[in-house]
């Protein structure tokens, strides 16, 4: 691996690609190296720099799953309890039954729980009400807005309700909110000092931190309550001018999804989990039993998911164990990975949506020296 190789993809990633700014911070046994490419602000044209704070989506679910990893190793709940144990009659609507789902499964995505960043009421929001700030019981309504998709312990579907529900199991066994409980179990052990659980009434981050942009919309004419998670990909307009979303309101996300961090603490946290110095033993163990994801939704060719974080199966990556944690939100997108000893690790920030892939999969070629398909 050359950092010039990873400079390049970069460089490339704004020339050819769209993407205002990117980062990459990668660590190897040769120390840090860290590679911008294009503005942190298109107005002002400053570049990306070291130490921004970034919105790092879905990564956040590995927090969220680390703090619920974290009460189960002090005794005070189990993976396998029921959902009803901790949430009585939450789930009992739509066809659900919190009887039959567990901890574990909300998880690993087997609740059978619908995708619910697809859910009309939310997609309409975003565009309607930028602005909304989302409650708990809103956002545990939201979950089970539509039907289940699959019987519990069944088939991989990405669904944030489940962390949604997670989020409020963990409030219910502590008493404290999610985001103290997230700080105790995650942010201070491991010294996070850059890192914490954006309020639901936030409208900025602290500085330095990039604008964050977007292209894509709904095409005209698009009714929110047609998208599925076939056909979503299809509906949206790349094409239009860059917009500044950086004030959007992003409660919806919560436990889904609402930490922010900077590429330095989002390493240190991936090493933790990655090598097993954040959980217990038993804990480490079962963050990282993956499930297939069935192609549903891929974010990356040959990855699994366990509990709230991917890895690569070794014949996809030369032998190599890769695991890591990805998320995406409007005007962000995060990827960070580690072998599983640590030894070299790569976080990828953009500040807007990549239309595909391709870019962080170059860059994964590029750190790790293998032919990732």
């Amino acid at each position: 691996m050359t950092h010039e190789k990873v400079q390049d993809i970069l460089d490339r990633a704004v020339a050819e690609d769209g993407i205002p700014g990117i980062v990459a911070e990668v660590h190897d046994a040769d120390g840090t190296w860290f590679g911008t490419a294009g503005a942190a602000d298109l107005a002002t044209g400053h570049r990306r720099q070291p130490g921004e704070h970034i919105h790092i989506g879905s990564s956040g679910k590995a927090f969220t799953a680390a703090t619920v990893l974290t009460l189960a190793a002090e005794g005070r709940l189990s993976l396998d309890d029921p959902v009803n144990t901790w949430l009585p009659g939450v789930l009992e609507t739509g066809g659900y039954d919190g009887d039959k789902i567990t901890v574990r499964q909300l998880l690993n995505h087997t609740s059978g729980l619908f995708l619910t960043g697809l859910a009309p009421e939310l997609q309409t929001s975003l565009v309607t009400q930028p602005a909304r700030v989302w409650t708990t019981s809103e956002l545990l309504k939201l979950a089970v807005s539509q039907p289940p998709v699959g019987a519990p312990g069944g088939q991989f579907v990405y669904s944030n309700g489940g962390y949604y529900l997670a989020g409020a199991i963990i409030e219910k066994v502590t008493g404290n909110t999610y985001a103290a409980e997230v700080e105790r179990a995650v942010i201070r052990p491991l010294d996070l000092t850059h890192t914490y659980v954006r309020p639901a009434e936030a409208t900025g981050y602290p500085h330095p931190h990039p604008t964050t942009y977007v292209t894509g919309a709904l095409k005209d004419g698009v009714d929110p309550a047609t998208l599925t998670a076939e056909n979503w990909a299809s509906m949206i307009d790349h094409d239009k001018p860059p917009v500044d979303v950086t004030t959007l309101n992003t409660s919806w996300g919560w436990a889904a999804g609402g930490i922010v961090s900077t590429t330095e603490d989002l390493t240190r946290f991936l090493r933790a989990i990655s090598t097993g110095t954040l959980l217990p033993p038993a804990q480490h163990r079962e963050m990282w039993t993956m499930v297939d994801n069935n192609d549903s939704v891929v974010w990356l060719p040959h990855a699994r998911y366990g509990l709230g974080v991917i890895e690569f199966d070794s014949a996809g990556m030369g032998g190599l164990t890769v695991r890591g944690v990805s998320g995406t939100l409007p005007g962000s997108f995060t990827l960070a990975l580690s072998t599983g000893d640590g030894g070299r690790s790569v976080v990828i920030h953009t500040n807007l949506e990549p239309k595909g892939l391709d870019i962080p999969i170059k860059i994964i070629k590029a750190v790790y020296g293998v032919a990732l398909g």
